[in-house]
């Protein structure tokens, strides 16, 4: 097995909380370590509502029916045409908690060899989300630019050998599986562009890499998938991309208990220098539901692939409650011993 890749947040006190509680239980089977995006940060893109409502350019509209994205809407107030938007904060939180990592690193609580991890949203999530679907293609480029610029102010702070950029991605899941429409034609290509020039903006010297959700809100998937024909998809799209990974992780649905689930999986071909993350575990089953998913997965992966897979969550922890994460720690290490 790989090892071991937590995907983002972890709802604990801070960061340094996170760091000592995860590396202590985990850091040797990391290639990195996220700060478990705490604080107003913890429920993925939902603190980014509120950096748009107080954008100038932007005004909150009252939503009905907030259906299973349970949002509130903005959308451009006539003043202009784009919002001027200013720091998104996602920089800021990440420069201030690698000074926290690269301190507990020299301490030797970190192992010298993991990264820290930062877990970034595509633009299209917070504008699918958040956005008027009028209005989502004027404030696209305007989103992207802010979130690229950010991104490039973590690369200058922190240094490119210790840093590992991972794009979370969604909401294009969705858009590729038409369980949300669109503000673009011809869906997969517009969705292939525009992580092709997420990733192209990613250092070829810091690592990089891709989660693929089904969605967590509430614990819930925005679509259920019969099987893993949409990941397989796009993964191959992103491998086909000029930029390489160093790792992809994929979501693994609780319900995918047959091999016709993994099927698809056995057409998958992972470059050599991409670690593959498999989201196989979940608190409800334990140790013994993520075997039996990753014995299934190892089933339809081509031998060499199967061999080299590692363990993972489907998403991120922010939602759970704070005292059920000692017990996935320790799941997460069972999985690495078994």
């Amino acid at each position: 097995m790989t090892g071991i890749h937590l995907v983002g947040s972890i709802p604990l006190a801070d960061a340094e909380t996170v760091f000592r509680t995860v590396a202590s239980a985990l850091g040797p089977h990391l290639a990195t370590l996220p700060d478990g995006e705490t604080g107003v940060r913890k429920d993925w893109i939902a603190w980014q509502y509120a950096v748009l409502a107080r954008t100038p350019g932007l005004e909150p509209i009252p939503v009905g029916d907030r259906g299973y994205l349970r949002r509130q809407l903005v959308r451009l107030d006539g003043t202009r045409d784009a919002p001027a938007l200013g720091a998104l904060g996602y920089a800021d939180a990440a420069i201030a908690s690698y000074a926290t990592f690269a301190r507990l690193q020299q301490d030797g609580v970190i192992p010298a060899a993991v990264r820290f991890q930062v877990s970034l949203p595509t633009p299209l999530a917070p504008l699918t989300v958040f956005v008027a679907p009028g209005d989502r293609a004027r404030v696209e480029p305007a989103y992207q630019a802010a979130l690229l610029g950010e991104l490039a102010q973590i690369c200058a702070a922190i240094p490119h050998d210790r840093l590992a950029i991972q794009w979370d991605v969604a909401v294009e899941v969705a858009l590729v599986d038409a369980v949300f429409p669109a503000h673009f034609a011809e869906v997969e290509r517009g969705v292939r562009d525009r992580l092709a020039a997420l990733l192209a903006a990613v250092p070829r010297d810091v690592a990089l890499g891709v989660h693929l959700c089904y969605g967590d809100f509430g614990h819930r998937h925005f679509a259920d998938p019969p099987d893993a024909g949409t990941l397989l998809r796009l993964a191959m799209m992103l491998f086909a991309l000029d930029r390489p990974l160093a790792w992809l992780h994929l979501p693994v649905p609780r319900a995918w208990t047959a091999p016709a689930a993994y099927a698809p999986l056995a057409a998958l071909t992972v470059p050599a220098a991409t670690a593959l993350y498999l989201g196989v575990v979940h608190m409800t089953d334990g140790l013994e539901g993520a075997r039996a998913r990753l014995d299934l997965a190892r089933a339809a992966l081509a031998p060499a692939i199967g061999a080299r897979i590692g363990a993972a969550t489907e998403c991120g922890w922010g939602r759970r409650p704070p005292e059920t994460i000692d017990a996935l720690i320790a799941l997460h290490a069972a999985i690495v011993r078994a």
